[in-house]
């Protein structure tokens, strides 16, 4: 799987989600200048009465919004995007604002909503003869999934994905798979893997000029060096390589996430203080967007950042405790057991009510995304 970097590795990336008269717009155009652009070009198709390049605009604003955090904005943007779409007819573009829609939903921590949106997006753009927006609605379940730590459900479709991204030439979710599956090698301790398929990642996005992709694989670049090598020069390196690129984009929710994981590599350092400050501004920039995902794992290395400096044993446990059961009612099965983890690190466990809150190990999928998943047919893209 890895090495293979084919076609999709010498193809530019392109933004999809920019489509009518912002169909020319990179997919490294800065945000704040693709939502000014979006914006402008709506007005216009509203005021000519045509609906479907009012979705299209708006499917530019929502994701344009989503992205910089403007959390509320984007929910009235894909709403508004989709209605547009219903009155015009047309499927294809209701599919796009459904994807947007359930990827707000994702990062919203809305897990069961995001499965539903996403799909109907999938199979509304089946419908309307999109296969590229049902790749990407696929992808959204995929990564879904993922992120609620839930692998044997969603390793087989990112696989399928990655080979359909690598036979039509798509970089940038050439990109997004290798990451993706790169991320659960990570998670699993399968570090040699994970940091093949995280360069690779690096390599093809860079070939594309994808920059949003190159950030996002620097930071697993770096992670993975931290935590197997102990190289925290390099790791430091390469987070700041993908900070700028984050700036340079405008990427709230990438630039929060990239000031954690430089959070992650301190305090693996033994380099507390220091790894004190980056978490709490990123649980800042986290609470700002209304990310739960990532405040709470800003929380987390907080919690163990001032506990190895010094907080009190039990004020630290009883944080972890309400941590732990805010990240089951979420479904974060993953970051759940880093809280388990940290508690033995600390030497603050059991946690008080681990017993009660605990429950048997099994799915962590919402009945919503059962069904999605296994109503996803990556064959369906051919």
């Amino acid at each position: 799987m890895a090495g293979q970097v084919c076609d999709a590795g010498r193809a530019k990336a392109s933004a999809p989600e920019y489509q009518g008269v912002l169909g020319s717009l990179s997919v490294n155009a800065p945000l704040a200048d693709v939502l000014a652009r979006g914006v402008e070009e709506l007005r216009a198709a509203e005021l000519a009465g045509d609906r479907q390049e009012a979705a299209r605009c708006g499917l530019a604003v929502a994701e344009a919004c989503r992205r910089l955090g403007r959390i509320e904005e984007a929910d009235r943007a894909w709403k508004a995007s989709y209605r547009a779409a219903r009155s015009a007819g047309h499927e294809g573009a209701m599919a796009w604002a459904l994807w947007s829609g359930g990827t707000l939903a994702r990062q919203r921590g809305s897990f069961p909503l995001a499965y539903r949106l996403l799909r109907l997006a999938a199979e509304m753009g089946e419908r309307g003869g999109d296969v590229v927006v049902r790749g990407y609605s696929l992808a959204g379940l995929a990564e879904t999934g993922r992120i609620q730590g839930d692998y044997a459900a969603v390793g087989r479709l990112h696989e399928q994905l990655l080979a359909e991204a690598r036979r039509r030439g798509e970089a940038r979710h050439t990109v997004w798979a290798l990451e993706g599956i790169a991320q659960m090698h990570r998670n699993t301790g399968a570090y040699d893997e994970a940091l093949e398929l995280f360069e690779e990642a690096a390599e093809t996005a860079s070939r594309a000029e994808d920059r949003r992709g190159w950030a996002w694989a620097l930071r697993g670049v770096a992670d993975v060096v931290s935590a197997r090598d102990g190289d925290v020069e390099r790791a430091l390196s390469l987070l700041s390589q993908a900070e700028e690129a984050c700036r340079e984009i405008r990427l709230s929710s990438a630039l929060a996430y990239n000031h954690k994981m430089r959070g992650n590599v301190l305090y693996r350092a033994g380099r507390y203080e220091e790894a004190r400050e980056l978490y709490a501004r990123a649980l800042d920039e986290f609470r700002a967007m209304e990310e739960p995902r990532g405040t709470a794992l800003s929380r987390l290395g907080l919690v163990k950042s001032r506990a190895r400096l010094g907080r009190d044993a039990t004020q630290s446990a009883a944080e972890l405790a309400e941590l732990r059961s805010m990240l089951e009612r979420i479904g974060l099965r993953h970051a759940r057991d880093m809280v388990e983890k940290a508690a033995a690190e600390l030497g603050v466990g059991p946690l008080p009510g681990h017993a009660a809150d605990a429950g048997p190990e099994g799915p962590v999928l919402p009945a919503a995304g059962v069904e999605a998943l296994r109503a996803a047919d990556a064959e369906a893209l051919r």
